[in-house]
């Protein structure tokens, strides 16, 4: 995998500025290794890899709060148009820390707001007016729910249009019920564009038939940890996802 994303040319923090896209679409895939060494192979020529400290491939730290009536996971398997969620997310490599409030509207788009932070303290007032600003849930209700990482590959466009990060050796932990799950050889990117630009990789997942598949690293980790939450609109995903993963060991 390094060798592969060595053939990239870099792209830093830096340069990346213009490409923030807080405000943008989301369509997500869920393919495996495999999979994804084919697709690079592939977007080598049309993508940068963003660089930091000669690093490539970013280790990701992310603890996920939710009220204690699960409400924000409530809303999504209720399918809620108008949600949130509430994040702490560490980059390893960096040792930098961000809250994060994540706000998807009834259009498909995403906004995000952050502040870097030094600890995960809901007393903070700094946190608490951050959160009294950009969140519709009372920081008294919040708890930490699921601790999750891993690994982030960053590529932009030549045009410098979109995002596609790619998430790899992902692994949850569930604070509340204590369980664990390591997702193997499963493989989450999302495109991030403003609007609906041309995109070169959407060919490119077309031509491997990976198709857009719905992955909230924060419910489907809670589902697959927590047997006491309802499933509904999840049940199919989940389902999905355990396809892709024995698929993955057949071919093996």
């Amino acid at each position: 995998m390094n060798e592969l994303l060595a053939s990239f040319e870099p792209i830093t923090l830096d340069e990346m500025k213009g490409v923030k896209l807080m405000n943008r679409t989301d369509t997500k895939f869920v393919t495996t290794m495999p999979m994804l060494t084919r697709l690079l192979e592939m977007a080598r020529k049309d993508y940068y890899a963003q660089e930091i400290d000669n690093e490539r491939n970013m280790l990701y730290d992310t603890t996920y709060y939710d009220t204690r009536a699960f409400d924000m996971y409530q809303e999504h398997q209720h399918g809620h148009v108008n949600r949130q969620k509430i994040r702490f997310r560490t980059y390893v490599s960096s040792n930098l820390q961000f809250m994060e409030v994540k706000t998807k509207n009834n259009h498909g788009r995403t906004k995000k707001k952050r502040i870097e932070v030094e600890d995960m303290d809901l007393t903070d007032s700094t946190k608490r007016q951050f959160l009294a600003t950009h969140l519709r849930y009372d920081a008294e209700t919040l708890i930490p729910h699921m601790h999750n990482y891993f690994r982030r590959i960053t590529l932009v466009n030549k045009a410098r249009t979109e995002r596609l990060t790619i998430d790899t050796d992902l692994q949850f932990n569930n604070m509340q019920t204590g369980t664990s799950r390591n997702m193997g050889p499963l493989v989450i990117i999302e495109l991030k564009r403003d609007g609906l630009v041309f995109s070169p990789v959407l060919e490119m997942l077309r031509q491997l038939h990976i198709h857009p598949h719905g992955f909230s690293k924060y419910c489907m980790g809670a589902a697959m940890t927590n047997t006491e939450l309802p499933l509904n609109r999840f049940k199919t995903k989940l389902r999905d996802v355990e396809m892709i993963l024995n698929k993955n060991l057949i071919n093996q």
